[in-house]
């Protein structure tokens, strides 16, 4: 015999509240308490609806997640709208679709969740009313989710609020994710800004001045130009490979080379493992290109500068050393912390940043200096890391 529960709960998914009502029945055979049970099948459930969810409300993931949603909830159907639309409707008595953003009106000009009653002509429809939530996102009402039912009790109000409330939660990270994206497209932009216009214009100086004396050289360097800024400045990934950055460094040394001659020497051992390793865009190339700054200004004897990527088991050491000028500490904690210093290095603060966003702070750069003394700046990564690929 069967024993039947009508019971309700607060779970906490993915950082929200959700309050979550059922009735279920309890049986000696049970492997489980029915609540064990039944908080897994809710959280299974509100997990499956948040990937959907956090491509934001566009019409494809939208009716994936309102699947998931209206589970939820049980009720005969679910809208989810954005502010122009409605972008899904889940469930029965599509003919109801078209008065879910006259019901939404209320809902963004409020804030607040509205229960309306809805008058039906059809036979056996389920639905007789709408309770209407907003999805709220830094404070402001992006979309609704209204839940269709036969009658528009507390419980149902209740829930529906709640569980807008975690739907907004995932649209607010899906914006996030969105943001750091932006960012992360915002400082690779200010990397290629700090690509010296100095360096262009010896570089294309050094390549003119080989045109007659050797016109082979010229085209070398001419492709290596090209193929260097093509590199530095394409549009489309976050991250690369161990190889591709070392590539066009070589391509970058080989232009300075061509413009400093003898008074310039680059020592470059790189173990074979550690090529195909993912890094961030551009997070090597300024640290060179700041090395053979500090290391050939204000020097009149030759300046070295040595580049060394090896196997560190699960990570790849790469480190970059020149015998130059150095930094002033002072300027370096500044310019790491932040604060814009041309000074104490091209892009250090950016570059530093963006390897502590992508694998964590103990990953940041590691810098030795002091005046009159060179550089020398390690960065680690790991060979492997969830979610980030190559090119």
């Amino acid at each position: 015999m069967h024993d039947f529960l009508t019971a309700a709960a607060i779970l906490v998914v993915g950082g929200v509240a959700v309050l979550v009502l059922w009735r279920g029945t309890r049986t000696k055979h049970a492997l489980s308490t029915e609540a064990q049970r039944v908080t897994y099948e809710t959280l299974h459930t509100a997990w499956s609806a948040a990937p959907p969810l956090r491509a934001g409300l566009v019409p494809d993931a939208a009716k994936k997640s309102a699947r998931h949603l209206r589970t939820l909830l049980d009720t005969p159907a679910l809208a989810l709208t954005d502010e122009t639309e409605v972008v899904a409707w889940e469930g029965v008595s599509e003919h109801h679709a078209a008065e879910a953003m006259t019901q939404a009106e209320d809902v963004f000009l409020t804030g607040r969740t509205q229960a309306f009653d809805i008058g039906c002509t059809e036979p056996n429809c389920p639905i007789n009313c709408a309770v209407v939530a907003p999805l709220t996102v830094e404070g402001r009402v992006v979309g609704t989710l209204a839940a269709y039912s036969r009658e528009a009790s507390a419980g149902l109000v209740r829930a529906t609020n709640q569980v807008a409330r975690w739907a907004a939660g995932q649209l607010e990270l899906a914006e996030l994710d969105r943001s750091r994206t932006r960012l992360v497209e915002a400082e690779v932009r200010a990397l290629r800004a700090q690509i010296s216009p100095h360096f262009i214009y010896n570089s294309l100086s050094a390549i003119a001045s080989y045109v007659r004396t050797n016109p082979e050289r010229a085209r070398t360097l001419l492709l290596d130009f090209a193929d260097f800024t093509r590199y530095s400045f394409r549009r489309h990934g976050d991250f690369t490979t161990l190889a591709e950055e070392l590539r066009s460094i070589d391509q970058y040394l080989a232009l300075e080379r061509a413009r400093f001659g003898e008074r310039l020497t680059v020592t470059l051992q790189v173990a074979p493992e550690v090529l195909p390793v993912t890094v961030p865009f551009l997070c090597l190339q300024p640290l060179v290109e700041n090395a053979v700054r500090h290391g050939m200004e204000g020097k009149v004897e030759p300046g070295h500068i040595q580049i060394y990527a090896n196997d560190g088991g699960a990570e790849a050491h790469i480190t970059i050393e020149d015998d130059g000028i150095g930094m002033d500490p002072d300027k370096l904690r500044r310019t790491l912390a932040g604060q814009v210093d041309e000074s104490a290095g091209i892009g250090l603060g950016n570059i530093d940043e963006r390897l502590r966003r992508v694998y964590g702070d103990e990953y940041g750069l590691v810098v030795e200096t002091a005046l009159g003394l060179g550089t020398k700046i390690t960065v680690r990564v790991p060979k492997y890391q969830a979610g980030i690929n190559g090119m």
